[in-house]
């Protein structure tokens, strides 16, 4: 209480913060839900008053006035004490990388090449089922072939597809999968 004596020079002007403390204290305490913290904010609230008090033109005012110093020290507190995050601490998370882009460029370019090694037919039937999503019957029909015909075509060129591209990785070559007629 002595800092308080200090501050406050004069009888009256002590008597009209103490009044107005317990109601600063009870705001404070509602808005934080902490008695500390409340106490803190109501010591900083009534020590701006006290140095900025010739700034308070009406005295009627002075109890909003009160309240406005100690909405401000309550957002003051708040900003001075916000969660902040090192950035050096944080590790980004981006699913797309140069590297992890150069890598899947180079896989693209090995498939397209293995692709075109296949023949013709080969060709066309991995990248209307495989590529396109086509079903077997739609293949048929567009490259005026019977059923049969794809689905050997289309075996013969995942093999060859797996043996040519067994270099990459042995996932991706286990990843290839029979698809059945729809």
């Amino acid at each position: 209480m002595d800092v308080f004596n200090f501050l406050c020079r004069t009888r009256e002007a002590k008597l009209r913060l103490e009044q107005h403390r317990l109601r600063l204290y009870r705001i404070a305490y509602s808005w934080t839900h902490h008695a500390a913290l409340a106490d803190d904010l109501v010591q900083e609230t009534l020590t701006k008053a006290m140095q900025k008090s010739s700034q308070l033109r009406d005295p009627n005012a002075g109890e909003a006035w009160l309240y406005s110093i100690l909405a401000n020290c309550y957002h003051d507190h708040f900003r001075r004490h916000r969660a902040s995050e090192e950035i050096d601490n944080n590790t980004l998370i981006d699913e797309s990388t140069p590297e992890k882009e150069s890598s899947e460029q180079e896989i693209v370019l090995k498939v397209r090449a293995a692709i075109a090694k296949l023949s013709e037919g080969q060709r066309q039937v991995v990248t209307l089922v495989d590529i396109q999503g086509l079903s077997y019957m739609e293949v048929a029909q567009i490259l005026n072939v019977p059923i049969g015909t794809v689905m050997s075509r289309l075996c013969r060129a995942r093999q060859t597809l797996k043996d040519l591209l067994a270099d990459l990785s042995p996932k991706l070559a286990d990843e290839v999968k029979i698809r059945r007629i729809k």
